[in-house]
């Protein structure tokens, strides 16, 4: 069952993801997202953890950086939300750099999605 929800946040339409929901694989399934939040009208699209395959976090596959480059290109913010996983130094730089930008962001929970939507 999918309980997406769309909601403001700080301002912001955000496309909230259940955690059930599917699970993003690939980039096909990063279209779908965006599709989605298209068709809602969100602006931002807030996605558990959960929902993303392991590879997502293993940057070797390349993975993050195809769904991160769909939402980017279709010019919807993608807002990880929850723990990540440990993944060495080069996923915390890629999480460090990402939150520095616009586009990318890994946050702990909504509340703190909605602090930084609140300070655009």
């Amino acid at each position: 069952m999918n309980d997406d929800a769309l909601t403001d946040l700080g301002g912001t339409s955000v496309l909230v993801c259940a955690p059930g929901g599917p699970a993003v694989r690939g980039e096909r399934d990063a279209v779908d997202l965006v599709g989605n939040a298209f068709h809602l009208g969100a602006d931002w699209v807030a996605l558990p953890v959960e929902r993303l395959a392991g590879d997502f976090f293993r940057l070797r596959t390349r993975l993050a950086g195809a769904v991160a480059q769909k939402f980017v290109n279709y010019r919807v913010g993608l807002a990880v939300v929850g723990d990540v996983p440990e993944g060495g130094d080069a996923l915390a730089a890629f999480v460090r750099e990402s939150n520095r930008g616009r586009h990318l962001w890994f946050v702990a929970d909504l509340e703190e999605l909605e602090a930084r939507l609140g300070r655009q």
